[in-house]
């Protein structure tokens, strides 16, 4: 299971991403809603874990969009708004469950527990762009009928250029898919995974090609015949 939490508190991320860890569970940090909603270009999770005090942005506002944009996902307030009408404004606008600060690591971690008992089963989708397939649960990216041969970062550029097919995406986005694998972000690093990327592409009939738009990003195109 994958989780995003958004929380400004240095100290208190730093925190949760061990006891999340702890639990068996993979989960990127940001501090603001800016770089929480950047990552949800670029990724899947199972669960939110939201801040309500940003810096940028009130979560409820942040909630509220998310639910207006049909983010389906499981959201858990962690505040230290606990008084009862803060809770219920918090559920009302699509919170599924609401922990006041302070609070035990143990209770968190069955709260998340029972939250994802209760989610939806959702298949995970197949992106599907010219010639290349992509089966994201399985992680298998196939042309033709052959498997190409990429690394997990490979993949989550890949999805990130494919959801986004025929249509530009920023560098920031893409520095954010980088940083969830551990990979640099620096201009040269986008640079060289995008070429590490095109090459293994070129070696089957994807029928698409890897566009550089200078000074904005990278589209991924269709090439007709």
């Amino acid at each position: 299971m994958r989780i995003l939490l958004i929380e400004d508190s240095a100290r208190l991320r730093e925190l949760l991403c061990e006891t999340i860890r702890d639990a068996g569970w993979k989960i990127d940090a940001f501090a603001t809603a800016q770089e929480g909603r950047l990552t949800l270009e670029s990724a899947n999770y199972d669960l939110l874990l939201l801040d309500l005090g940003l810096p940028d942005e009130d979560g409820i506002d942040m909630l509220k969009s998310l639910r207006a944009a049909r983010v389906q996902m499981p959201v858990l307030v962690l505040t230290a708004r606990g008084a009862i009408d803060e809770r219920i404004i918090g559920l009302d606008a699509g919170a599924d469950d609401y922990l006041a600060k302070p609070f035990h690591n143990g209770e968190l971690i069955a709260r998340i527990r029972a939250l994802m008992r209760r989610a939806p089963v959702t298949a995970m989708p197949t992106l599907e762009f010219a010639a290349i397939q992509y089966e994201v649960a399985q992680g298998c990216v196939t042309c033709a009928g052959s498997e190409i041969a990429l690394t997990p970062s490979e993949k989550g550029l890949l999805e990130l250029l494919l959801r986004n097919g025929g249509t530009v995406v920023p560098k920031p986005k893409i520095e954010h898919a980088l940083s969830e694998f551990g990979g640099e972000k620096s201009s040269n690093a986008i640079e060289l995974a995008i070429s590490r990327l095109r090459k293994k592409l070129e070696g089957h009939p994807t029928r698409a090609v890897i566009e550089t738009i200078r000074g904005v990003g990278y589209m991924m195109r269709e090439v007709r015949d």
